[in-house]
């Protein structure tokens, strides 16, 4: 199975425990080409894209998801999407040197939104607190308040790779609703009847062992059988993801009909045109008085990493 840019649910037959796996190759890459991150940004902007990737399959929607970050502190900003169909893409600002470090060291004081953006339109938003020493610490956190979720997630950034597993447990019986386009790739013998809490914790235990060097090299099929080797694990078809900005100059339109007439109008009488830069993928629209005067009426929310001048 090609497993690159990939992003793979499992299950357990015999536990409400499922999985989530996550791989970004040339997704990642083609991000890295569009800035210099430094190390400890880096680290960061892959955690939050394997993040993204591992919530967009826990949660059913049509739209765009988006995972960000805004602080005070040396890593200013933090925004990746996703959407329904698997189009990625993230970016990061920072502001002087950015330390290794916990949350609250890279990031300052501030807070992670995690909203979901219909394509009706219609809107949800979480916010969630930078707590603990890393992002995994804080979105487990949030599964546990938000969503009585009982989850774990664990992140790896390299330079050319970023990877993720992630772990929840479900109510009770779940699993006999999840039998669709799997395939069995372990089997063991049918285990007693186990208490919840037991089998969560002895799967996180064995999930814990899982090493950085295992999830980059390790195909899904053999890395799960290799951590679960006493359990019936089933893994779901693969979702494919990619870089694809969702820009477009119809979207800028409406992005400057929210602006309204008399900002357009002091934009054209400083500048002459209006310039708009898309950060994620670098691309530039310009809009001349003409263009402007043409422009509908519908405006729509300016999205994150759009930059007017």
């Amino acid at each position: 199975m090609n497993y690159q840019d990939k992003l793979l649910r499992f299950s357990f037959d015999q536990l409400d425990i499922r999985g989530e796996l996550v791989y970004l190759d040339r997704s990642w890459e083609t991000i890295l080409s569009r800035y210099p991150y430094p190390e400890p940004v880096r680290k960061q902007l892959g955690s939050a894209l394997a993040a993204i990737s591992l919530l967009s399959a826990s949660v059913k929607f049509e739209g765009t998801m988006i995972l960000q970050i805004q602080s005070k502190g040396p890593l200013r900003s933090l925004v990746t999407q996703i959407t329904n169909t698997g189009n990625l893409r993230g970016i990061a600002k920072w502001q002087g040197e950015v330390p290794e470090g916990k949350l609250k060291e890279v990031f300052g004081e501030g807070q992670m939104l995690i909203s979901v953006i219909k394509d009706d339109g219609e809107r949800y938003q979480s916010i969630v607190a930078l707590n603990g020493e890393s992002l995994p610490e804080a979105l487990n956190a949030y599964f546990v308040q938000s969503e009585q979720l009982p989850s774990t997630f664990q992140l790896f950034v390299s330079d050319t790779r970023v990877a993720g597993f992630f772990l929840q447990a479900l109510p009770a019986n779940t699993r006999k609703r999840q039998q669709e386009e799997q395939v069995l790739i372990h089997s063991a013998e049918s285990p007693r009847a186990r208490d919840r809490e037991e089998d969560w914790n002895r799967i996180n235990i064995l999930a814990s062992t899982l090493q950085e060097s295992e999830l980059f090299t390790l195909s899904p099929e053999h890395l799960l059988t290799n951590l679960f080797h006493e359990e019936q694990v089933r893994l779901f078809e693969p979702k494919p993801l990619r870089f694809t900005c969702t820009c477009s100059r119809q979207k800028v339109e409406r992005t400057l009909i929210a602006l309204g007439s008399a900002e357009l109008n002091s934009i054209l009488h400083d500048e002459g045109s209006i310039k708009v830069d898309c950060e994620f993928c670098n691309t530039h629209y310009e809009f001349s008085a003409q263009d402007v005067e043409n422009l509908g009426s519908t405006p729509i929310e300016i999205a994150p990493g759009t930059v007017l001048h």
